[in-house]
């Protein structure tokens, strides 16, 4: 478990005084409606588009790679949607760590949640998959109000953020563990809890199989989530989160448990895994996290990157 940070009287040295205002400044905007501030996270996602062109490069190739097949006027205005959800995420981060309770339930849709208690009604914990979408930290917020979870924490370099942040997110959560700590995340498994998992980013090669995502062939994709679900005595249920249309707020979906899970094959189960992850996205392509290397390691060490300028084959399905 993660020993929550403490206030500490260096938090109001000098070197933390920009940081402050920034705090002010988005905790007073945070009190606009929800409409406007979605509405200035496009805005924000605009000049991150002009601005963050190595972030725009890795997006674009992202997509390009998933998506061949898709005429490159859609993967271009996917690309520009993608980045003004990556700008709501920034006010979404703010609706996560600070918005009232009363303020989220009003955003707030749930739906599925009998697949939970019917796993903590035999005596199990959940392992709940969910993929990484932009709006993921207002998501986990609605998923807090029904039943607060356990989470892996990744701690802030800037220990003034770092207390922010685990604030911020323990308001979702009932408590953390570090982002290593594998036994204290099966111990809370053991104890029936309800613990997040996200299994769909780029891990490294080890515990790792390489299986198809859309059109990648050969994705690096952990097996994790195979670790955790022999090792405690847990179920394993996937969730769709998406942001409604017409600002209605967030949409969390819980699905029924995946059946003979693990099944010992981990090539067959890594791959369920990343075909719920694909049927997520394509629900809303848009808010998924397209600016991240995910497929940046390759199965052999000296096999070309995907990145580089020159990489148009290699990819597998694609081809």
């Amino acid at each position: 478990m993660v020993n929550a940070p403490q206030f500490s009287w260096r938090f109001l040295l000098p070197q933390y005084w920009l940081l402050w205002l920034g705090v002010a400044l988005m905790w007073l905007i945070s009190w606009l409606p929800y409409r406007v501030l979605m509405l200035m996270g496009s805005g924000v996602g605009a000049l991150l588009y002009k601005f963050m062109s190595s972030r725009r490069k890795v997006a674009a190739r992202n997509i390009a790679l998933c998506f061949p097949e898709m005429p490159a006027t859609e993967q271009h205005a996917l690309l520009k949607a993608n980045f003004a959800e990556s700008g709501k995420a920034l006010f979404e981060t703010i609706i996560g760590w600070w918005w009232p309770n009363w303020r989220v339930r009003k955003l707030a849709h749930f739906s599925g949640y009998e697949h939970v208690e019917a796993a903590l009604a035999q005596g199990k914990g959940v392992l709940l998959l969910a993929a990484h979408f932009l709006h993921l930290e207002a998501a986990c917020r609605v998923f807090g109000l029904t039943h607060p979870s356990v989470g892996f924490y990744r701690p802030h370099n800037n220990s003034l953020m770092d207390y922010l942040q685990y604030h911020g997110r323990n308001r979702a959560n009932k408590y953390m563990v570090g982002k290593r700590d594998v036994k204290g995340l099966i111990q809370a498994l053991n104890q029936q809890e309800v613990c997040f998992y996200l299994p769909d980013q780029d891990y490294g090669r080890n515990r790792a199989e390489f299986v198809p995502f859309f059109a990648v062939a050969e994705t690096a994709t952990t097996t994790g989530t195979l670790l955790f679900a022999n090792a405690a005595n847990c179920v394993v249920i996937p969730v769709y989160t998406y942001r409604l249309p017409g600002y209605q707020g967030y949409q969390v979906e819980v699905l029924p448990a995946f059946t003979n899970f693990p099944s010992g094959d981990d090539k067959a189960d890594v791959t369920t895994v990343n075909q719920w992850v694909e049927q997520a996205v394509l629900k809303n392509p848009e808010q998924y996290m397209w600016l991240h290397r995910r497929f940046k390691p390759r199965p052999q060490s000296d096999d070309p990157s995907l990145y580089k300028p020159e990489a148009t084959a290699g990819a597998g399905r694609e081809q």
